[in-house]
């Protein structure tokens, strides 16, 4: 046996502070009992009386190695769960103990979680935690108690309970962090999702974006600009918010007036003008944008550009002599000009008003102590981006990253500021941007996904579909 592999379920017999404290990996329970994989090294005379008389059941004990326990307490027990198992009832968690809740929030912030989903289907309901960009499935629990916390939920994030029709949104806050909660309604029930953010804006910092010099360089450029747009795009979760608000954080003077119109708020910034869109009472992006050109601005933050009028919007605000930081969604830099043309948006303002396009993903970063090098897959990994690369790095799996071959994360970037030659061809409405793009030599994000695999920063599977989505 190479690993030890157990079923939510199974993991849920007891929770990470008994898994830890006695060194025992749940196997299964049946009729007769529970069944543990102990490590071979351990004192048995007084673990398995001990095991018994805090679970209140029949308990079996499996000797196997040290090594294979350990591994399992770091995939399956990361310390500070605490959630899943009760003493006298080592069952399925169930929402209706008072405290879950708080459990449940704690030991996701406390591992690095920064997305709490809570799931039903026909037969069970799960939770999901998204950690380093990768959700993973930590409980289940029965339809019977998933009402409970949904309601529970929805009380603390000031929701209301009786609409279970259209979806909702609310925010529960704490001393150091808050949660946004995000309700949907799906076929068996609601969906609720909830992102972890903290209050500490010590990381909002350009410098700790992981932008290379140049890049850096240009960026700071564009944000000293008094007139103009700055578009940043990328998928969810690739870090684009983070960018705005560290290049908020960085512009925000006593003699400068920032405003801001989110949906919803992140982050709270000291001395910035910050509005919580709220299209239910009708204040919309476009009717908060039109108040902001009455209130003095000098910069102004659109959370999102996603229409037309919302577009048309933030283009007569830096006509008239503002500078516009927002996000878009699109897959490159260049893709950001081609998004505004079908929107409806003359190119020509498009040449006027447009700074910079920077384009944005954030990858995994192989784990230092047990990446390994190895061999190119030419028959898996074949086509004209990969010629030339004979060997690559590949991940492992040890204790330092919890077994997943991953640690941490790194961002990278592909940055197009608007020249003259540039605008004058947007201005001629000749889009076929690629050609020009690949002359001036600026770095393409696959270029530099591929860097990083070259250099062993990153795995080749983490970076595929950058590569497969750039076509080259």
């Amino acid at each position: 046996m190479n690993a030890i592999e157990i079923s939510v379920e199974t993991q849920q017999i007891i929770n990470s502070e008994l898994a830890n404290s006695y060194g025992i990996v749940p196997r299964e329970e049946n009729d007769n009992g529970i069944v543990f994989f102990v490590d071979e090294t351990r004192f048995f005379d007084t673990l398995k009386e001990e095991l018994e008389l805090i679970l209140g059941q029949r308990v079996f004990l499996e000797m196997t190695s040290r090594e294979l326990v350990k591994k399992a307490l770091l995939v399956y027990y990361r310390r500070g769960d605490t959630i899943a198992g009760k003493e006298g009832n080592p069952k399925r968690i169930e929402a209706d103990s008072q405290d879950f809740l708080e459990k449940l929030i704690n030991e996701a912030k406390a591992i690095g979680c920064s997305d709490i989903h809570l799931e039903v289907f026909q037969e069970e309901c799960r939770v999901r935690y998204r950690i380093d960009g990768k959700l993973i499935v930590k409980y289940k629990m029965d339809n019977s108690d998933y009402l409970e916390i949904v309601n529970k939920i929805k009380i603390k994030s000031h929701i209301d309970i009786t609409e279970k029709r259209l979806p909702q949104d609310g925010r529960i806050s704490y001393d150091d962090f808050d949660i946004r909660v995000s309700i949907l309604p799906t076929l068996y029930g609601e969906k609720i999702v909830m992102r972890i953010l903290g209050r500490d804006t010590a990381h909002l910092n350009i410098d700790k974006l992981g932008m290379m010099p140049n890049e850096k360089k240009t960026y700071l450029e564009a944000l000293k600009s008094s007139k103009g747009i700055i578009l940043i795009s990328g998928p969810t979760g690739s870090g684009k918010t983070t960018t705005l608000y560290a290049s908020l954080k960085m512009l925000n003077k006593p003699e400068i007036n920032i405003l801001t119109v989110e949906d919803p708020i992140e982050y709270t910034l000291k001395g910035i003008n910050q509005v919580q869109l709220r299209e239910d009472i009708g204040l919309s992006f476009t009717r908060t944008l039109k108040s902001f050109l009455r209130q003095d601005p000098n910069i102004i933050m659109l959370g999102e550009i996603r229409d037309k009028s919302t577009a048309e919007m933030a283009i007569r605000l830096s006509l008239t002599g503002h500078l516009v930081l927002s996000t878009i969604h699109t897959n490159s830099a260049v893709g950001t000009i081609s998004r505004l043309v079908d929107m409806g948006i003359p190119a020509f303002l498009i040449a006027e008003t447009l700074i910079i396009s920077v384009a944005q993903r954030l990858l995994r970063k192989l784990c230092d102590t047990c990446k390994a090098e190895s061999d190119l897959d030419k028959i898996t990994f074949s086509g004209n981006r990969f010629n030339g690369l004979e060997r690559h790095w590949k991940a492992v799996g040890c204790e330092d990253c919890y077994f997943t071959g991953y640690r941490g994360r790194t961002a990278i970037y592909e940055i197009i500021p608007m020249d003259n030659s540039l605008a004058q061809k947007i201005k001629r409405g000749d889009l076929d941007l690629e050609t020009y793009i690949a002359k001036k030599n600026y770095s393409r994000l696959a270029d530099k996904a591929m860097e990083l695999v070259i250099s062993g920063i990153t795995s080749i599977e983490e970076v595929y579909s950058i590569i497969i989505e750039s076509g080259r």
